[in-house]
C-alpha cells in the first residue's frame, strides 16, 4: 500500500470548473459552462458547476457580474481589485482602471456619503462584435 490517498472528488470537480473557467475569455454563466465541460467529456452535475463557482467566487479567484439571466463569472487574480469593461453580445471582457480611488471617495463625499464597497462594470459591443 502506498502513502497516497486519492483525491476527493469534489478537488476534481473543482479543477475542472476552474480549469474550464480560466480557458473562457470573458464572462460566462454556469449554463454554459456546464455546456462545455459536458461537450469536454467531463461527467459534471450542473448545481455542481453553480456550487464550485459559488465557491471560487467566495475564495476571490472568480469575478461575478449580475445580468437579467443571474450571474455571470469570470476567473481572476485572487485578491486583485478591478473592473472591467464587457462585450453584451459574446462576454469577452478586459480589465480598465478607474480615474482614481481619490476620485470615488471624493464623488461619495461631496454627496455625503461614506464608501463601504464599489462595483464598476461597463458594457458595450467589443470591436469583433460591434462590426458584425
Amino acid at each position: 500500500m502506498t502513502g497516497t490517498r486519492p483525491q476527493p472528488r469534489h478537488t476534481m470537480q473543482k479543477e475542472a470548473v476552474r480549469g474550464a473557467l480560466e480557458a473562457t475569455p470573458g464572462f460566462v454563466s454556469a449554463q454554459d459552462l456546464h455546456q462545455q465541460l459536458s461537450a469536454a467529456g467531463t461527467r459534471i452535475g450542473l448545481a455542481t458547476v453553480y456550487r464550485q463557482l459559488g465557491a471560487l467566487a467566495a475564495n476571490g479567484e472568480a469575478d461575478t457580474i449580475p445580468v437579467a439571466s443571474g450571474l455571470l463569472y469570470r476567473a481572476c487574480e485572487p485578491g486583485s481589485h478591478h473592473h472591467h469593461l464587457i462585450c453584451e453580445n459574446c462576454g469577452k471582457a478586459v480589465e480598465i482602471d478607474l480615474p482614481s480611488e481619490e476620485w470615488i471617495r471624493a464623488a461619495a463625499s461631496e454627496h455625503g456619503y461614506t464608501i463601504t464597497r464599489h462595483v464598476m462594470e461597463i458594457f458595450g459591443l467589443c470591436p469583433d462584435c460591434a462590426s458584425s
